[in-house]
């Protein structure tokens, strides 16, 4: 099974689960083999540009003499950078404009990650207690989620 980052849009929206994003954690084949239109697809603009220019500078760099086989070598450890850590740039990318990690979910695909985000979103809502008046410095609400930080793995009842 896979991990999947779950991502909100920004905004006190009452749609924010159906509006949710569901990203595949790990190695993207396609941004190794065109970065650049993998970033301008997802609307990552300052990664492109970065891309663009370090590319840019890496072919500079092998004009000149004794560079001509270092350049090669960096321009393939900077596409298989990019393979390994397209998805976290794109999270980056879209915490930029608001995003916010929910958490982390498993499932086989994309689809089944959505319905078990889903279903954990609906778990919340039922669990809800009816609103009660806010006490100064008390904490509201009976259900909390896990923290990004521990992406799942240990994720214990806490107790108020």
């Amino acid at each position: 099974m896979a991990s999947y980052l779950v991502l909100e849009p920004p905004g006190d929206r009452t749609d924010k689960a159906e509006k949710a994003l569901v990203i595949r954690d790990g190695f993207s084949l396609l941004a190794l083999i065109m970065p650049l239109l993998w970033f301008l697809w997802h609307r990552m603009w300052l990664e492109a540009l970065a891309f663009v220019a370090v590319a840019l500078l890496l072919a500079g760099l092998g004009t000149l003499p004794g560079f001509t086989m270092l350049a090669p070598l960096l321009s393939f450890f900077l596409y298989i950078f990019i393979g390994l850590e397209a998805q976290a740039l794109r999270v980056a990318a879209l915490g930029r404009r608001g995003w916010q990690v929910w958490g982390v979910v498993e499932g086989a695909n994309s689809d089944e990650a959505e319905l078990r985000y889903a279903a954990e979103v609906g778990q919340e809502s039922s669990r809800r207690a009816p609103a009660a008046p806010a006490v100064a410095g008390s904490r509201g609400g009976t259900g909390q989620r896990p923290s990004p930080a521990t992406f799942g793995l240990i994720d214990y009842p806490r107790k108020g």
